[in-house]
């Protein structure tokens, strides 16, 4: 199984050569779906979302969104965002949080995304109470021995990455997460692709960003098959239910690939941990 990863698309903003690239990658490898962590827009507007929805649809393959904060009304709209943020999504509508029917790969959504906060930088990450009860959830109805993957816009914590989530409750979130058996966790707002692994007493997981006009590919596949998958089992938990998580990046930052092409074949490869294979 190939899952796509991608985020901060920025409709409004975006940057024509890298959708085409994207479109031709989805075209040539045909993902069994397309993760969308977010920012699929650049304010919000319903024409972005209307253009973003159908360049999503038109990829032909199963799409879920999580929205950005790019992606609910900005500050000069006050009442839409704090009355109805997450509406006027027009084409996009029907890909918000659409769960994707993947054989032993469970997707859930974790909102990061705030219409206030307590603080000047209101598209800093937090993840409410109420926010991380709902996944933990939806967590719970996950069939047993599943791939667990929760999706959010901001890192839950700092990666190290030039961009910052500063993500209010992230760390209790990711501990709870952990609890639940939890994988890994995809995010994207910093712009900067990662993978770190986190541990905690209960386990190990993943946090895994998508930077802008970046793809990342999560490979699922049989334990046993190949060097790579004996060699990154992902998450202890793994090794019971048979399965590992395999990452591999793409670039598309120029539109062609040129800059993937020097590293190998678009950067084809296992990425090792806190390591961009392109740089």
């Amino acid at each position: 199984m190939k899952l796509f990863h991608v985020s901060d698309v920025h409709f409004g903003a975006e940057d024509p050569a890298a959708i085409a690239w994207f479109k031709e990658r989805v075209a040539e490898e045909r993902p069994d779906g397309v993760i969308m962590s977010g920012d699929l827009t650049m304010r919000a507007l319903p024409t972005e979302f209307d253009a973003g929805g159908k360049w999503l649809q038109s990829l032909g393959v199963p799409v879920t969104i999580e929205p950005g904060n790019h992606d609910i009304p900005y500050y000069w709209d006050p009442i839409r965002r704090l009355f109805s943020p997450y509406k006027r999504y027009g084409a996009a509508e029907r890909l918000i949080e659409k769960p994707l029917d993947l054989a032993g790969v469970s997707i859930v959504p974790l909102k990061t995304t705030a219409r206030a906060q307590w603080r000047w930088n209101w598209s800093k990450g937090r993840v409410s109470n109420g926010s991380l009860k709902r996944t933990l959830a939806l967590l719970q109805d996950v069939p047993r021995g599943n791939l667990v993957f929760v999706v959010g816009h901001h890192p839950l914590i700092e990666g190290g990455t030039k961009g910052t989530a500063r993500t209010r409750n992230g760390d209790i979130a990711l501990a709870r997460l952990a609890e639940a058996g939890v994988h890994a966790v995809l995010s994207g707002h910093v712009h900067d692709p990662f993978d770190i692994p986190y541990r905690t007493a209960a386990g190990r997981l993943r946090m895994i960003g998508a930077g802008t006009r970046r793809l990342l590919v999560l490979g699922v596949l049989p334990l046993g098959v190949g060097e790579d998958a004996r060699r990154d089992r992902g998450p202890e938990a793994t090794r019971r239910h048979g399965n590992a998580l395999h990452l591999l990046a793409r670039d598309g930052r120029d539109g062609t690939g040129e800059q993937g092409a020097r590293c190998g074949d678009l950067c084809r490869g296992v990425e090792q941990a806190s390591r961009d294979p392109c740089d």
